[in-house]
This record gives C-alpha cells, structure tokens and sequence, in this order.
C-alpha cells in the first residue's frame, strides 16, 4: 500500500508544481521542478525498501523496446542533430525561405501543414517530427508576424495522431506490440481505420478552434537570413537525413532505434570535431547541443521507471488487471491509458500496462492502450516525452503554451479524437 501511497502523492505533487512553481533557483542556475519530484518519489521508494534495487538494475540493461536507458539515448541524440542544426541557423533560414514563397493565405499554410507532418509521421515517428518542425514554425510565425500557436498545435496534434498508424511511429506501440505478438502487417490492418478516424476528427477541430487566426493576414517580410558555415551544415543535413531514413526502416534492417541515433549523433561530433580542428576554431554549435540537451529527462524518466518497477513488484498492476476484468476492455483501457500517459508519462505508462493487461482478454485492449499512449500526448505537457521536449523548444525560443495551453486543446481535440478512435476500434474488434 506505501508503495501506492508514494507513487500517487508525486504524480500530484509533479503536475502542481507544473502548474505553480515549474522552475527552481539555485543561485545563477534554474532548473525544471518537475523532475526533481519524481526523482524525490523514486528515492522515498528505494529508501523505504519497496522496490528491488538489483531488480531494478536488471531492468535497466532488459533487451526490450522500451527499455529507459535505450530511450533516452534516442531522445537525447535525436536532440542534439536537430539543436546543432538550429545553432547553425538553419530553421531560423529555412522559416525565411518559407515566408518568401508563401504567397497564399493561412488556411492553406494551415492544411499543408497538417498534410505534411501527417504523412512524414507514418514514415518516421512522432518525436522526431517534434524535433525538426518545431524550431521552424516558431521562427517561421516570428518572420511572419503570425500567432505560431495554431502551426504549433497542428503540428503536434498531427504528430501524435498519425504516430498510431504505424508500429514504428511512437516507441509506446513497439513495446506493447512486441509484448503481445503483434506483428508490423497485422498491426497497421487494426490500427490503420482508428487512425484515419482521429486524424479526420482531429484536424476538424483544430480548424474550426483556429478559424479566427488563420483568417489574418500575413503582414511579416522574410529577411535574407543564411547559413555562413555551409560545410558544417551539409554535414549536419547529412547526417539528419540518413538517421531519419535509416530510423523509419529500422524494423525492417533489424537495427534498434537507439542505436541508429546514438551512430549518427557520435558521427556528427566527430566530423565536426575535425571541421573544427582543421580550422583551428573552436566548436560552437557542439558546445551549443551540449549546453541546449533536455537533460532533465533522464531524472525525470529513470524516476517514473522506478516508481513504475515497484508498483510492478508489489503485484499492485496484476491486481488491477484483475480487478478491471474482460468486459468492455477497449473503452476502459483506452480511457485508464490515456488518463495514466498524463499522470506518469506515456513510456512508463506502457511498461505498466504491459504487465497489468491479461494475455487472455483479447488484443483489443492493447491497440486501445497503444491509442491511449498516443492520444494523450497532447492533453498535457506530461503525457509524452514528446511533449516535455516540445514545452523545452518553446520555452527557449520565448513562447508561451504551458499546461493551461494544453489543457484547452487535450479538452477541445484530444478527447474526441479519442472518442473517435476507439468508437473506431470497438467496431472492428
């Protein structure tokens, strides 16, 4: 019961301080409060010996799809090759390149958007598309005196949405595939209509919650921003582009994500190393990853895997399985997914549900918990690791969608987008 006890005392000590006091001073430094409370629960845990600490160990070198240590590999280099393309400017460049040639109104911007990060989605995974389209709509929206909320919303909204179609689109729909049997071509012939289903809901919505803004003008005047240091450009294009390609057939190569970023991250500071030392310069925008990586994530996700290990191991998730039964199992595990992704985060959420869900009830209810860990993303900041990467971009280029912000569209599209998806899935299974 203590385990419990601690384990939902800091999922809601995490989201007040979100809400009230998200930063922390400690002299010159700030950092984010959000991980600390978690890494705080975690601790309570091990120290009140309610988790195995070996077993733990054990879990974290585990050969599975989500395993904490391979994700944060993948988000943290993943990271890195998009922050060092922004430290060159590129986005900043590419926004500019943009406006000059966008001659139609918003509402078009708005659909090619949508359509574009739709579709590049199914073919890579979300965060990814997080990673690469966020920096660009904010310097896009600031070039063009536009509101970047709406391009904003669209595109994680969009990114979260059509990550579903695919098993290679989210790193939850690996794991709970792989723990179930699901193979890729039985996956998408399950998963393909609940997608299509939510990403018509969902794009409704965001048009019909935007209208009014993408009615405005486009007032801004592109500058003729460049990037002066082309030959550390194309190596970073470079190497983006083949870890893009290579991480959307990685199922297929049989090469794990995070080994693929990890090459390619190591590979870029290495060619940039010796850019750098040819030239006797020292190398800036490496430093600037360094200094610019969501550090924060690797407290935060190591203390919700620890919270969720013990929970685990105290048999509370066998006894919930139980006690939720076979009845109804799409809407219950669909709701209980997308609820849990918002109080714990969307990775551990599928460690949890993973040994929580019954072998004999039926794969209904993995593919409404797959859809659970997907959807929630956008109701709050902390539902996916996605998420607390895109508050991180934001906050860093100045703009304001905090957990109120997220609230609004999670109320607005996510729940029907759910709705939608489910209702979907129910009626094909």
């Amino acid at each position: 019961m203590l385990n419990l006890i601690v384990c939902a005392v800091t999922c809601f000590a995490m989201i007040l301080s979100v809400l009230f006091f998200p930063k922390i001073k400690l002299g010159k430094f700030r950092i984010d409060s959000y991980w600390v409370v978690v890494l705080a629960g975690a601790a309570i845990l091990l120290l009140c010996g309610q988790t195995d600490v070996r077993g733990i160990g054990k879990k974290l070198i585990e050969n599975t799809a989500v395993n904490p240590l391979k994700i944060l590999v993948l988000f943290l280099c993943m990271t890195m090759l998009s922050v060092f393309l922004d430290e060159l400017g590129f986005f900043r460049a590419l926004a500019g390149f943009a406006l000059r040639h966008a001659h139609s109104g918003q509402k078009r911007l708005f659909f090619s958007l949508y359509a574009m990060v739709a579709v590049l989605t199914v073919f890579t995974s979300n965060d990814i598309i997080v990673l690469s389209f966020t920096p660009f709509i904010c310097y896009f929206a600031r070039e063009a005196k536009i509101d970047p909320i709406p391009y904003l919303a669209t595109e994680f909204v969009a990114a979260n949405t059509w990550s579903m179609a695919l098993v290679i689109g989210n790193p939850t729909n690996i794991y709970l595939a792989t723990a179930f049997g699901i193979d890729f071509v039985s996956y998408f012939l399950v998963s393909a209509l609940p997608t299509v289903a939510a990403g018509a809901v969902s794009l409704l919505l965001l048009f019909l919650l935007f209208r009014k803004k993408l009615s405005e003008p486009i007032l801004g005047q592109a500058e003729r921003d460049r990037v002066d240091d082309k030959p550390a450009l194309v190596i970073g294009l470079v190497h983006l582009d083949i870890c893009t390609v290579l991480l959307a057939v990685s199922a297929y190569i049989n090469v794990e994500m995070w080994l693929v970023a990890l090459s390619a991250a190591v590979s870029l500071f290495l060619c940039n190393l010796v850019l750098s030392l040819i030239r006797r310069q020292k190398p800036n925008a490496l430093l600037g990853c360094v200094k610019r990586a969501p550090w924060q994530l690797i407290p935060f996700l190591l203390g919700m895997f620890v919270m969720t290990e013990a929970l685990a191991m105290q048999g509370t998730t066998e006894k919930l399985g139980t006690f939720l039964g076979t009845d109804y199992a799409v809407p219950i595990y669909g709701l209980l997914s997308f609820a849990a992704s918002n109080l714990i985060n969307n990775i551990p959420m599928s460690v949890f549900f993973a040994s929580m869900i019954p072998q004999d009830i039926g794969l209904g209810a993995v593919y409404a918990t797959i859809i659970g860990s997907n959807l929630g993303a956008f109701f709050t900041p902390i539902g996916a690791m996605a998420g607390l990467m895109f508050s991180s971009i934001l906050a860093e280029h100045d703009v304001r969608f905090g957990y109120r912000d997220f609230l609004k569209l999670g109320v607005t599209v996510a729940l029907p987008s759910l709705a939608a998806a489910l209702g979907v899935l129910w009626l094909l299974v």
